[in-house]
């Protein structure tokens, strides 16, 4: 052994670890949080799993216990030398007098610098058992306008502990910004960088606390001029718009609107008779008789049963196609009956039985494992992604690995007794096709991966003690979910069908509650959900309440002042129409069905039960199937509306300009423009009416006039109106849900 081993070895066995030796400086509180502050423990760095350069340390500083032995045990005490602090690895790296790859992390100087320097010289001290924790951290804004010129916050960072101290921790906090339109400072000053909205999320050790800021130009001469509030949503979104100083663009006008509402509702365009009427109609309030009346078409219970079937993962490969119609029909009836979402999400819960005869039990049937069931739970139905704190605690959210295995420990006991299995691919374990039962077994739990046993069954979040062991696991969590006292899961829906109504949720991702990603307006969310459960969970009910305030009618032509917002809903941000709005909408303007492997001719695409009836394997896709896929159909395998795609490629462009179905569709003999043509209708009437189906409006004068012209002047009339249609077909107007 060498001289200054010797020295660090008797250096180790004289200092005194010996509880509260250096009350001063305590490993958990102040060096542990340096570590953060530096980014040492980041995932990027020595947090990673296998660690940076043979230095590992626990990912944002989740087991101190392993971090303090990596500091002063490894590396024969090169890391932290206590004969000779200034020459820790510790130290010289963080300031660059060796090479680091990380860079340079503070000076000589700094605070974070003294508090590793006080405790390497101090002996490297535990922390003792009188050592005060961390209880909870204060941010000072949490919110706050500011408006140019001023450009800069302060944030002040409060800390008490258990012994009822408190500590100014500002410096030693972590800040972290959602959108780059702002830098902090280590002292926690935030300037602007450009207008706008972010959420710095402020960290001190395990507490994690968000502060929105906003950063507004000044509008010296800014007047409001919003239209008059006609419910609380408008109440609460208006009062943010005005504090923001922004106004709200104007009412859309009728065509616009029925346009929307029928798209919303029953994912169709309105016929040109439908659109005529409306626009025509001349009492003050047809536009709450128009969305009564939608909400009660057959076509609004296959609209939303679509979007169940995409977040319940009802496809033909793990369901079967038996079990794909059965639950999709299970599904629809429910909405179509106005069954309570709670008592919906109860029944999906509970389900076990026949995945033929008890159609819920497909739920459980696409997730084989605990794990897939109470992720894919919690993300559906409390709006929690709990999938990082299967490795470790979360590093964005409150949720540690006890809580994903005591959750996760709900669902170890659903099994399956498969009666049949007449899978074509006999390579694929994932491939089922024939009945199964789904059962609840009478022992099976989840082992804890770091504790090596099973965790207690446990709902997320709440004490253990509000669960019974000798119960029914699933009976118990559908009545618990579900409960209206379940502020989250009621949320939780809320945002949901907001995001689907208005494009983007209060909560955005709409699954993704976390205090790291605050609501936009948790005054309007909190009110929503209130009301959703004062009206018994009802699906319809909120949309009504959303769909007659003011926010949900505005017009999405911006203004001066809100041109740049897209999170206040001043005015809807238009998007893309789904795959199946799109091709329905394609069908209804042709007047010509289109075809579905494995589907009865005249069925419309917002009426597929799953996803592909037949294998493309086993017979070649229509175009419409084809066109499905383009538009961004979801596979279905995920438990996330993420996966279904609204966003325009290039593949979508070549589609609509010149591809085979849109093609076939205008050249069809006997569609609509040949039914147009041999109308014997003068050529106004025949371009108004192709207006009309395909807008929602009439042709304005200068479009009128042009339309005439190329008709007047072809030398087949069928072509030039093939080319009129296909210019609608391929407008913006079109195209988007404005």
């Amino acid at each position: 052994m060498n001289i200054s081993r010797l020295l660090y070895t008797a250096a180790l066995l004289l200092t005194p670890f010996a509880e509260g030796f250096a009350d001063d400086v305590s490993f958990r509180n102040e060096v542990m949080a340096v570590l953060s502050k530096a980014g040492c423990n980041a995932g990027v760095c020595h947090g990673n799993k296998f660690g940076k350069g043979g230095f590992k340390l626990s990912l944002r500083g989740q087991n101190p216990a392993l971090d303090f032995d990596a500091l002063s045990r490894d590396m024969s005490g090169r890391r932290a030398n206590p004969l000779e602090p200034e020459s820790s690895l510790i130290l010289q790296k963080s300031m660059m007098q060796l090479a680091h790859e990380g860079g340079r992390r503070f000076a000589a100087d700094s605070p974070e610098y003294e508090i590793l320097r006080r405790w390497i010289a101090a002996g490297m001290p535990k922390d003792g058992a009188q050592t005060a924790r961390l209880r909870k951290i204060e941010v000072t804004p949490t919110e706050k306008v500011v408006v140019a010129p001023d450009r800069h916050v302060q944030l002040q960072v409060k800390a008490t502990f258990s012994d009822g101290s408190q500590r100014d921790l500002t410096r030693l906090a972590v800040y972290d910004t959602a959108q780059p339109i702002v830098e902090v400072d280590v002292d926690g000053v935030v300037r602007r960088l450009a207008f706008g909205e972010t959420t710095v999320t402020v960290r001190y050790l395990d507490q994690q606390v968000p502060a929105r800021l906003a950063f507004i130009p000044a509008r010296p001469n800014f007047v409001w001029n919003g239209p008059k509030a006609a419910n609380f949503v408008d109440e609460h979104v208006f009062a943010k718009l005005r504090s923001l100083r922004i106004n709200p663009s104007p009412i859309a006008d009728d065509s616009v609107f029925v346009r929307r509402a029928y798209l919303d509702l029953l994912g169709l365009l309105p016929t040109a008779g439908e659109a005529r009427q409306f626009v025509t109609d001349q009492r003050p309030d047809k536009r709450a008789r128009l969305i009564d009346d939608l909400l009660h078409r057959p076509e609004f219970a296959d609209f939303w049963a679509l979007k169940w079937a995409d977040l319940l993962r009802n496809e033909e490969k793990a369901l079967d196609r038996k079990g794909v119609h059965n639950f999709h029909r299970w599904i629809r009836r429910g909405i179509e009956h106005g069954k309570p979402l709670d008592r919906f999400v109860a029944e999906l819960i509970a389900s076990r039985g026949s995945t033929y005869t008890t159609p819920p039990a497909n739920y459980y049937r696409a997730m084989r494992d605990p794990f897939t069931r109470a992720e894919s739970t919690a993300q559906l139905f409390l709006g929690v992604r709990l999938q990082c704190a299967k490795c470790h605690n979360h590093p964005f959210d409150r949720w540690t690995q006890d809580d994903y295995y005591s959750w996760a420990n709900l669902f170890a006991r659903v099994q399956y007794r498969i009666l049949e299995n007449n899978r074509r691919d006999r390579i694929d374990k994932n491939e089922f096709d024939g009945e199964q039962i789904v059962y609840m077994a009478e022992s099976g739990e989840v082992n804890h991966i770091v504790a090596g046993k099973p965790s207690p069954p446990r709902f997320l979040g709440e004490d253990p003690d509000r669960f019974e062991p000798q119960l029914d696991r699933l009976q118990q969590l559908a009545q618990w979910l579900t409960r209206p006292d379940n502020e989250q899961f009621a949320r939780a829906q809320v945002n949901r069908i907001w995001s689907q109504m208005m494009g983007r949720g209060i909560v955005d991702p709409v699954d993704d509650f976390r205090s790291t990603n605050p609501p936009s307006h948790p005054q309007l969310l909190d009110a929503l959900a209130r009301d959703f459960v004062d009206q018994g969970f009802n699906l319809r009910g909120l949309i009504r309440t959303i769909m007659n305030s003011r926010t949900y009618q505005l017009s999405s032509a911006p203004n001066e002042t809100n041109r740049d917002d897209e999170t206040n809903y001043s005015h809807p941000i238009a998007r893309r129409l789904s795959a199946e709005q799109m091709l329905d909408a394609l069908s209804r303007i042709t007047d010509i069905p289109i075809d579905y492997n494995g589907y009865p001719l005249g069925m419309r695409a917002g009426q597929l039960p799953g996803v592909r009836a037949i294998r493309p394997r086993d017979k070649r896709p229509t175009p419409g199937d084809q066109f499905l896929v383009l538009f961004g159909k979801p596979a279905r395998l995920q438990t996330c509306q993420c996966e279904r795609s609204e966003e325009t490629t290039l593949g979508q462009t070549f589609q609509m300009i010149s591809g085979p179905l849109v093609n076939q569709l205008l050249t069809r003999p006997g569609n609509r423009l040949d039914q147009l043509l041999l109308s014997g209708k003068p050529e106004t009437a025949i371009i108004d009416e192709l207006y009309w189906t395909a807008l929602s409006r009439p042709p304005v004068a200068a479009e009128l006039s042009a339309a005439l012209n190329h008709l007047n002047s072809a030398a087949r009339r069928r072509a030039a109106l093939e080319d009129i249609a296909w210019a609608l077909l391929n407008a913006h107007e079109f195209l988007l849900r404005r």
